[in-house]
This record gives C-alpha cells, sequence and structure tokens, in this order.
C-alpha cells in the first residue's frame, strides 16, 4: 500500500493515473492504492457479484465501481447499488453504494477498511460487509449499529429478496465455479 501528501477530492479526481490497475482511493485525504487481488479474492468477487445480479434486478452488483462520497473517493470491491439509482451517464458513482462488500487482502490495514465502511455507513450505505478469507469471518455493519461478526452457518444479512447466504457459503465461493 502506497501513501502520498494529503489531497482534497478535486485534486484527486484530476489525477491520470487513478483508474490504472489497481486502482487508487482516496482516504482521508491521502491516496492509497489497493492491493493486487489474490485468486481466491478475484473468485470470491466474481461469484459474489454473479450471485447478487442472477438473484435480483432489483439490485446490481458491481467490482470496482469508484464511488464519490465526499471528501472521499472509495473503491470498493463490489458495490451494490439499488438499479434505480444508477445513472445513465458512465463514470463514477456519485454517492454511496447501498450495499458495501469489502474482501480484506492479508497487507491490507483492517483500520484503513473499516474507516472507509464507517464514512459510507455515515453517507447512506445501508449494510456492509468486511470479509476476511484468512478467518473465515465476516463483519457486517447495518444502520448505526455496531458489526457483528459472523462465522460458519450464520446466515448474513443482505439486501433486496436474495436467496440466504451464509459464511461458509460465501467462502465457499473462492472455489472455481
Amino acid at each position: 500500500m502506497t501513501f502520498t501528501p494529503t489531497l482534497s477530492l478535486t485534486e484527486f479526481l484530476s489525477q491520470p493515473n487513478i483508474e490504472s490497475s489497481p486502482a487508487w482511493e482516496l482516504i482521508n485525504g491521502r491516496t492509497i492504492q489497493k492491493p493486487m487481488p489474490t485468486l481466491f479474492h478475484s473468485r470470491l468477487q466474481r461469484n459474489l457479484v454473479n450471485y447478487i445480479n442472477f438473484h435480483t434486478e432489483e439490485l446490481e452488483a458491481i467490482q470496482e465501481l469508484r464511488c464519490i462520497v465526499s471528501p472521499y473517493s472509495p473503491v470498493p470491491d463490489i458495490a451494490v447499488i439499488i438499479a434505480s439509482r444508477l445513472p445513465e451517464a458512465d463514470g463514477a458513482f456519485n454517492g454511496a453504494p447501498d450495499w458495501l462488500i469489502e474482501i480484506l487482502s492479508p497487507d491490507q490495514s483492517t483500520l484503513t477498511v473499516q474507516n472507509k465502511i464507517l464514512h459510507c455507513l455515515n453517507n447512506g450505505t445501508q449494510l456492509a460487509w468486511l470479509i476476511d478469507l484468512t478467518r473465515q469471518q465476516i463483519w457486517v455493519w447495518q444502520g448505526d449499529n455496531l458489526p457483528h461478526i459472523y462465522a460458519e452457518t450464520d446466515v448474513l444479512p443482505s439486501l433486496g429478496n436474495l436467496p440466504p447466504l451464509t459464511v461458509n457459503g460465501v467462502i465457499a465461493m473462492t472455489n472455481r465455479s
């Protein structure tokens, strides 16, 4: 993870490299490059997006969508947004996703990810998941409540009318399918 001096949102968005892979985020005035995803991270991200999009038309799950949640510019691993909120024009999403999903990388700061989640929750996000593959747990924030830690056969809260998902079911999405 690389840190640079403090920038304003306008200064950050005018930088030419923020969409390079992996993407750059602006959190607390600092630019942070997301870690390069691992095989399991990438599979989980793809399979979870496909699962959500297959089971609902009310929501759309999108990988690595830049959001503008002033003064931050997060790029969640998965942004799930009520379909009617999505703009017709291409570009970043102006606002917080309705459901934010992050997959913790081994070299990623848990505190930085939680800070991003809390900022989005304070700006309209209804539900947030922080998936910890190493511990096989999922931290869940809903509304103003403190996070709950789910494991194994615990059924996870979701938005929309998705079929129930357990932590074991989410972790199994790291496998090829």
